[in-house]
């Protein structure tokens, strides 16, 4: 759905809404980054409007019930909230809910992505980095620790994966190589950094195969995908949520894992004799 579809839904049918309807619309139109996360009861709290007002506006502009349009709002502002306006969203959650409050929302986005997450998809993603010469894990910003960890255990298993983020080189000079029969994995969550798009732009006109880790088929990295591997964000403050995007990330892992697997004992084989004789991990101390 267009993301301007709900703002355009409204002001047509301005002229044909109630006094509550308009009161409801006006606040949405002036507090969408409020609106969005409030439930009907406390929108209609906050506008002076029954709950049952709030249900029967959502259904004059076409969405079956308040969820739905709940659920569009939350779409047009996902990537327009600025860090300010995260922290505002919190500011009301006592000290006492915070806990319990954030684990529900992961364990929700964890829920979603759990629906939402086309297994067909996922499939040929994994049979694409088999065969790929090269893979790039592309995150930037708060994504990054994501193309790292993923980046990390992936090196055990290939010789050919390269971590695609911010350090001394420009993103560009690090996708210098990229090219055909190469695979790059792009990871951006809202705010979607405009230098992650750009690097996918870049990729897939090198004629690389382009697999876009995200959170909504409106998310701008679509536009240069392939394949689309979709996990829930939604954040309930300044920070982003990244549990379920973690969570994929580890499918895909234990996905090749599986089918590499006795490679893969081999190389913990070798690995865990060189992590003895250099005390990489912390062992039982002898007398």
């Amino acid at each position: 759905m267009d993301q301007q579809d709900l703002i355009h839904r409204i002001e047509s049918n301005l002229k044909r809404m109630s006094k509550g309807q308009k009161l409801i619309s006006e606040y949405i139109l002036n507090n969408y980054d409020k609106a969005a996360f409030m439930t009907a009861s406390k929108l209609g709290e906050t506008v002076g409007v029954s709950e049952s007002t709030v249900v029967r506006f959502a259904n004059m502009l076409n969405y079956d019930g308040y969820p739905k349009l709940q659920k569009a709002l939350q779409e047009l502002i996902r990537n327009k909230l600025t860090t300010v306006q995260r922290m505002n969203l919190s500011s009301e959650m006592g000290e006492s809910i915070v806990l319990r409050n954030v684990l529900k929302a992961d364990m929700n986005n964890i829920r979603q992505t759990i629906e939402e997450v086309d297994n067909e998809t996922f499939i040929s993603v994994i049979q694409r980095m088999l065969n790929a010469k090269s893979i790039y894990v592309l995150g930037l910003r708060s994504a990054s620790p994501l193309a790292q960890f993923m980046g990390y255990y992936l090196n055990f298993i290939f010789d050919n994966v390269r971590i695609v983020t911010s350090g001394v080189n420009d993103i560009f000079e690090q996708l210098f190589h990229i090219g055909s029969g190469d695979l790059i994995i792009g990871i951006s969550f809202p705010r979607y950094a405009s230098r992650a798009i750009e690097a996918m732009k870049f990729s897939k006109e090198r004629g690389a195969l382009t697999v876009a880790l995200t959170d909504s088929m409106l998310s701008p990295l679509t536009a240069y995908s392939d394949y689309t591997l979709l996990a829930r964000s939604d954040m309930v403050s300044f920070v982003d949520s990244l549990v379920a995007p973690l969570s994929l990330i580890n499918a895909i892992i234990a996905a090749i894992g599986q089918i590499r697997k006795d490679e893969i004992y081999n190389n913990f084989h070798d690995l865990e004799e060189i992590w003895a004789e250099y005390k990489v991990y912390k062992g039982k101390e002898t007398t």
